[in-house]
């Protein structure tokens, strides 16, 4: 059977850690490299405020090449699009066809990115997609994963969840009508060990800070938790 020369959309969190599981396991497909957004500006990995230097040891860890997508500190539409549009043609002239996420039932995100990356002839593949987040959360620890929660929502989520290890004590804390994927972006997390991983990914706790982002007329409040390589602490 023909293997589908395919890049991983890697955010660092565990879903995409599942969801590469999943590919790595299926014949049809052959993931050659991660690709993930980092905010210039702050040297961190979007969305999940994590360091460069953590992204660089779990990627380490994994074994897979793996590149980046600079992003100015708030980027528009058209910018995010024309950044990663460039990357994409890159990855597309190496004779990759395939686009890898670890999304589970948000249809808007979905239908966005299979149109964009139409647009230069590349199909998407969803390992995730439509799987019950219940199941998907407690397969993750099953398989001996390991994530801490790097972000989370200050609207539906307080600091105490902040910096916590995924477990079933999280799980069962999480306030209803939290989904406990956190695929509505109640949460995000950093997964620092996994099946495929060469070894754990080291780090210590640093300290949590609460950030605002305007968007047009609504502000929005999170909880960040840093993470700091070992050898930096030391």
């Amino acid at each position: 059977m023909a293997m589908f020369r395919t890049y991983f959309n890697w955010s660092s969190g565990k879903d995409a850690a599942l969801a590469l599981n999943y590919l790595l396991q299926d014949p049809r497909y052959n993931v050659e490299c991660l690709l993930t957004t980092v905010n210039a500006h702050f040297n961190r990995v979007s969305m999940h405020g994590l360091r460069i230097e953590m992204l660089e040891k779990q990627v380490k860890a994994i074994g897979l090449p793996s590149y980046r997508v600079a992003l100015p500190e708030s980027p528009s539409n058209g910018e995010y699009e024309k950044l990663m549009g460039q990357k994409v043609e890159e990855l597309k002239a190496e004779g990759i066809r395939f686009a890898a996420f670890g999304d589970i039932f948000l249809e808007d995100l979905k239908d966005y990115r299979e149109r964009q990356l139409a647009q230069v002839g590349i199909k998407t593949v969803f390992p995730l997609w439509k799987k019950d987040t219940t199941h998907l959360i407690h397969d993750f620890l099953e398989k001996g994963f390991k994530a801490i929660v790097v972000c989370v929502n200050a609207a539906v989520l307080d600091v105490s969840f902040v910096g916590r290890v995924i477990d079933t004590d999280f799980i069962n804390d999480l306030p209803e009508g939290v989904d406990p994927c956190g695929e509505n972006g109640e949460f995000h997390t950093f997964c620092f060990d996994a099946p495929y991983f060469k070894e754990a990914v080291g780090f210590t706790i640093g300290e949590k800070v609460y950030r605002e982002y305007n968007n047009g007329d609504t502000t929005n409040g999170f909880w960040f938790c840093d993470l700091i390589p070992l050898e930096v602490n030391e």
